[in-house]
């Protein structure tokens, strides 16, 4: 009986083992692996930190090329060097899209004062873009000065009228987020030379819009209504010298005689200059957007030479990383932002009229500062998730996502639903040099500046692999 038992597992011991030699082994279905962001965030930084051509590229921009103004050779220059870059970092597609924009010149311009006994001294200025000239002629008049709105408001039209009118309003300084101090005075009607002009003044002087205590002047745009009768000259003069007149004008009275040669001179067409490198997957779009042009008499390395290369190291280091992109991803460097935003305007029209899909709108307009956040411009669903991705960008400083403004070239985007979302850096430095001749290559520091490229690299990979 023993034996009996010894046998029976033997045998079926083997033929057992013999039966499981003839099943296959079951295969065992795989999964697509889930990202390891702060991996692939690494990877990213580790990249442009060690081989980002931005910083090149944007000593290229300013020191090679310069002033890069609508409607002239600079501008020209500088869409030729865009369309080279954008292939050169591995855009696929890259093409022009023409855009109306006004030819403005703004010729000789100078601003002298005189008090009572003195002599005419020279102020340094700058006329507001698409600002009216005098037509080469000294236009003279005494000075009012207007401290704020409630001021102008008290003030009739026959005190105001053939008064060239002063406007020393200071940014508050008190408000630590810089955009937000620059932003409430740009708004304010005092600096509309509609405004002034309707009250009957001759012309508008502006202490410029800066944080900075120098005697450099910073330009701004003008904005003529459609029923002014008049379109009145606007200047801009510097801190300092703006400090200077009004002591002067609270002891006694001062003349200003202004000579401008601006002249607007219709119409011309300068491109905006697109690339992208084509969806694997589908064919909607993601698209960084910075403005291609600076002002005549600037380099305009923070604004926005910083913003133009930086976007276009996203798509280099997208392609030297090997990332394969879900989704189009779109480079559109704007035509003519300073001086009206016809390139803005162009492309939101062309959007629409495509009916293409686009899923995020990300643009750098704020200067080459060390990056702080994003701000988010879009539904609550869409800021919750970008929340829950907070935690990837913190090791690289990145930490802001509470700002929910997108005043930038992105802009006429929101019209059409698109979820706009603007890099947020230190700005506290930025209207120090903003529009002005200040705004040099010098100025930028080429490791803030990759950084800058860095996150903006990161959440455009995130939101590709998500959305």
């Amino acid at each position: 009986m023993k034996k009996l038992f010894i046998i029976i597992p033997l045998f079926l011991g083997g033929f057992l083992f013999s039966q499981k030699k003839t099943y296959k082994k079951p295969v065992r279905k795989t999964t697509t692996a889930k990202f390891n962001y702060n991996d692939e965030f690494k990877k990213i930084s580790d990249e442009i930190l060690t081989n980002g051509t931005a910083y090149d590229n944007l000593r290229e921009l300013t020191k090679g090329i310069g002033s890069r103004f609508s409607a002239t050779p600079g501008y020209n220059k500088a869409a030729d060097w865009a369309e080279k870059k954008l292939k050169e970092a591995g855009a696929e597609n890259v093409w022009r899209q023409e855009v109306k924009v006004p030819v403005w010149i703004r010729g000789r311009e100078s601003l002298q004062i005189k008090t009572s006994n003195g002599d005419w001294k020279n102020i340094k200025m700058l006329s507001f873009g698409n600002s009216e000239g005098t037509g080469g002629k000294d236009l003279i008049a005494d000075i009012l000065l207007v401290k704020d709105v409630t001021e102008l408001n008290t003030l009739t039209s026959a005190q105001v009228r053939d008064k060239i009118i002063f406007v020393n309003s200071l940014i508050d300084q008190t408000i630590v987020n810089t955009v937000d101090s620059y932003l409430i005075a740009a708004k304010s009607k005092l600096l509309s030379a509609s405004v002034i002009g309707k009250k009957g003044a001759k012309a508008l002087i502006i202490r410029s819009l800066t944080t900075a205590l120098d005697d450099t002047p910073h330009a701004k745009m003008v904005y003529y209504e459609p029923d002014d009768r008049v379109k009145i000259p606007a200047v801009t003069i510097g801190v300092k010298s703006a400090d200077e007149l009004e002591r002067l004008l609270k002891k006694q009275p001062v003349k200003a005689k202004i000579n401008l040669s601006a002249e607007s001179k219709g119409e011309t067409t300068n491109p905006n200059i697109i690339g992208e490198i084509p969806g694997k997957k589908d064919s909607k779009v993601i698209v960084l957007g910075a403005q291609l042009d600076s002002w005549d008499f600037a380099e305009g390395a923070h604004d926005d030479g910083s913003g133009v290369v930086q976007c276009i190291e996203v798509l280099r280091a997208l392609k030297a990383l090997g990332i394969n992109n879900n989704h189009t991803i779109r480079v559109v460097l704007y035509a003519n932002s300073e001086n009206g935003g016809q390139g803005r305007d162009a492309y939101a029209a062309y959007v629409k009229k495509k009916e293409e899909k686009h899923i995020f709108a990300l643009g750098s307009d704020s200067g080459g500062y060390s990056p702080r956040g994003f701000s988010l411009d879009m539904p609550p669903q869409r800021r919750r998730q970008i929340f829950e991705w907070k935690n990837y960008f913190l090791p690289y400083g990145v930490y802001d996502f509470d700002q929910t403004y997108a005043i930038q070239d992105i802009s006429p985007l929101k019209k059409l639903d698109i979820p706009l979302s603007e890099l947020v850096v230190d700005t506290q430095r930025y209207f120090d040099y903003h529009h002005s001749v200040e705004d040099t290559f010098d100025k930028v520091n080429k490791r803030e500046l990759l950084l800058g490229a860095v996150a903006m690299t990161q959440m455009i990979f995130i939101i590709d692999k998500n959305w």
